[in-house]
């Protein structure tokens, strides 16, 4: 019997590839006509193809990036009185219940990945499509692909919704010294639940078709022995009734995620903190505006090199814009390049010796362990429950759905979030004007093996009848959804964020964390963070 349920599992990787071959080839035809590309585009998505606002000349502040820390600034700013603009590369999409605004992960197309024309994911199968400014930036350094938002909204758009606070004793062994947990428990991450309308997943969705695979997760962790914890998540449920219902296109039920939620199923930034924050009057927000460079001038205003950028990828403009304040929340990576640069090149002459240093990839890693039963596996996106490990390196295994397959393979998927120890430096090429890093090899690898250790542990308590090592599909941390560090609180800034070096100047993101976020994902505590962080910086007038 487990004979033939390797050779079945054999059979649909072999058919999963040949449907990727397929859709490259689709793809490559689609790759050398972008202008009919670019008009299906603008025929689905008109919105996006609008003429482009110009920021103003000068700001008192200026954000830049569109994501949770990002998005948490600007408000803050512009309830206290502080006008500021808002600079995103990315497109602002809207959502409709009855449109397919967003790509799907199985067939996908430009609309799905940031200015490329193939990407491989996790489930190893390769696509090709016409190159576009689509939602998900795919950068790719040595070791490491790192999934970054590129959209109005940042990473709301792209992440599958889990919002989950750390475990007490790990943060503390990180943060020590950053950030009090009792304070963020008591105040910061309350404040974001609210905001956010975060809550787990209830049981009339957890016991619907789409959610099959998260209640057979469950059972076998269970029969492992652990007990399933529930994720708050930033979904609406109501949207997915609706899509249950019928009474909305499916998305959220319909492995629709990592591209983005064409009917809003996800409350993402763009209908709170970004919208609240544009509704003071006080706050402008400019999509296809990328940041180029970043420094000083004499007189002590922030100096931003911004390109203008249509979601075809022309050049529309450059300019040159001032403030009295920057706030940098492009995420990790965008906020670690901007920084290095800067320091490089001299524009920002006093930054440390911090800069660029301690990031890490959050310990990320995607499992695959097989189901006993003849079942479908379900579509649905929101993670139901997670649990948590400390028999070898700290980890947390959470329930996922399985991106990208358009066929039930009979797997179960899982993300780990493991405590590696883990950083890597950002170093400057002169030659080309790029900042990169190097991810070793051996820390893909022990995450890998905690991992894995565990996925087996849960599928040998199961008797799960397929071993997908065999086809290398059990473990892969070839990729990070979650980046993080690059300006870490406490070394490259003090410990709410301000810059050292340079007054006026804040790190508001996921680059200020310590290469983890201590076995969770990162979402709620950089929005946390950024909430206490801001606070203090208005508390305080400077």
């Amino acid at each position: 019997m487990r004979r033939r349920a390797m050779f079945k599992a054999a059979g649909a990787a072999a058919l999963l590839a040949g449907m990727g071959s397929g859709a490259a080839a689709r793809g490559a035809g689609s790759a050398s006509a972008n202008p009919v590309w670019n008009a299906l585009f603008q025929a689905w998505v008109p919105e996006i193809f609008a003429p482009l606002p110009d920021p103003p000349e000068h700001t008192e502040a200026i954000v830049i990036g569109s994501g949770f820390g990002a998005a948490v600034t600007a408000l803050r700013l512009a309830q206290a009185g502080i006008a500021n603009t808002v600079l995103e590369r990315g497109s602002r999409w809207p959502n409709d219940p009855n449109r397919e605004i967003f790509t799907g992960d199985d067939l996908p197309d430009g609309r799905g990945f940031w200015h490329r024309s193939s990407f491989t994911g996790v489930t190893k199968v390769p696509m090709t499509f016409a190159d576009f400014g689509g939602v998900l930036d795919i950068t790719e350094f040595g070791g490491i692909d790192v999934w970054r938002g590129a959209a109005v909204g940042g990473g709301s758009i792209v992440f599958t919704g889990a919002m989950v606070a750390p475990p007490r004793n790990i943060f503390d062994s990180l943060y020590g010294g950053i950030a009090d947990y009792d304070e963020l428990d008591r105040v910061y991450y309350p404040r974001v639940r609210e905001m956010l309308r975060l809550s787990p997943m209830p049981a009339d969705i957890y016991n619907s078709a789409p959610f099959s695979h998260s209640r057979v997760w469950d059972r076998q962790v269970r029969t492992a022995g652990y007990e399933p914890l529930p994720n708050d998540s930033i979904f609406n449920w109501d949207v997915l009734r609706a899509e249950l219902a019928g009474a909305s296109r499916a998305s959220a039920t319909a492995a629709r995620s990592n591209l983005g939620n064409s009917n809003g199923a996800k409350f993402d930034l763009n209908q709170n903190y970004l919208r609240y924050a544009e509704g003071t009057g006080r706050t402008g927000i400019f999509p296809g505006h990328r940041v180029d460079a970043i420094g000083q001038d004499g007189g002590g205003k922030f100096v931003v090199s911004v390109t203008k950028l249509a979601p075809t990828g022309e050049v529309l403009a450059t300019r040159t814009l001032t403030c009295d304040r920057l706030f940098l929340g492009a995420g990790s990576i965008g906020t670690s390049e901007l920084l290095v640069r800067a320091q490089a090149t001299g524009t920002l002459p006093n930054l440390n010796e911090h800069i660029g240093d301690g990031w890490g990839t959050n310990g990320d890693a995607v499992l695959a362990r097989s189901v006993t039963e003849p079942t479908l596996t379900g579509g649905g996106v929101p993670s139901a429950s997670r649990i948590h490990d400390a028999s070898g390196m700290p980890l947390t295994l959470e329930n996922w759905f399985v991106p990208g397959i358009p066929v039930d393979t009979l797997a179960i998927a899982s993300l780990g979030i493991a405590l590696d120890p883990t950083r890597a430096r950002f170093g400057y090429d002169r030659a080309r004007n790029t900042v990169g890093l190097n991810w070793p090899r051996a820390a893909q690898d022990q995450v890998v093996a905690a991992c894995r250790a565990v996925d087996r542990r849960i599928a040998g308590s199961s008797n799960s009848s397929v071993d997908y090592s065999v086809i290398g599909y059990d473990a892969n941390a070839a990729f990070t959804a979650h980046p993080l560090g690059g300006a870490v609180y406490g070394r490259a800034t003090d410990a709410y964020g301000r810059v050292h070096g340079h007054p006026g100047l804040y790190v508001m993101d996921g680059a200020g964390i310590p290469g983890s976020t201590a076995t969770v994902n990162p979402s709620l505590t950089i929005t946390a963070l950024a909430e206490r962080n801001i606070e203090a910086i208005i508390g305080a007038g400077r």
